[in-house]
């Protein structure tokens, strides 16, 4: 495996949506392999290609809760609930901040694994969080988009101070 450079904020492959993968080849297995050893080494829960200037629709999580690693090859919500959640986010690309974001406690989501077998998947709570989180950054939307302006200017300007 091999440790992939992660682009800060405000790098434009952070703002460019993610092209659907079509070569289910052992290419897509080794970025997965990539993508997990940099999470890793970041130190992260979960990451996505355009994280590391790679503009392809995969993303890996790992968390407890749905069973340790998993990898998402063009993953999209198909429903959300109406209830929300608070929880803290952050990113690999702006390490060190975090804030506080509101989204939907639970989703349903359809996805390909990386041999390119359909499947979906309901999450909840804190998956559910974090799968919202990649699918955004999949769709060239960066975290602290979900902010309200005012807490977003604040954490921007923590982030030009401390010099990223």
């Amino acid at each position: 495996m091999t440790r992939l450079i992660i682009c800060r904020y405000p790098d434009v492959a952070l703002k460019t949506p993610a092209t659907p993968v079509t070569d289910f080849g052992p290419d897509l297995r080794k970025l997965a392999d990539d993508l997990y050893e940099t999470m890793k080494a970041a130190p992260g829960i979960g990451i996505t290609a355009p994280h590391c200037g790679i503009a392809t629709r995969l993303t890996v999580i790992e968390l407890q809760e749905i069973g340790g690693r998993r990898d998402y090859v063009n993953p999209e919500l198909l429903w959300m609930s109406d209830e929300l959640m608070t929880h803290m986010e952050g990113s690999v690309s702006m390490p060190g901040m975090t804030e506080e974001v509101t989204r939907p406690k639970a989703v349903r989501i359809r996805y390909q694994t990386l041999d390119g077998t359909a499947a979906e998947q309901k999450l909840e709570g804190f998956a559910a969080i974090c799968m919202q989180h990649e699918i955004d950054q999949l769709d060239g939307i960066f975290w602290i988009q979900k902010l309200s302006r005012l807490k977003r200017e604040r954490l921007l300007k923590k982030w030009e101070k401390a010099g990223r």
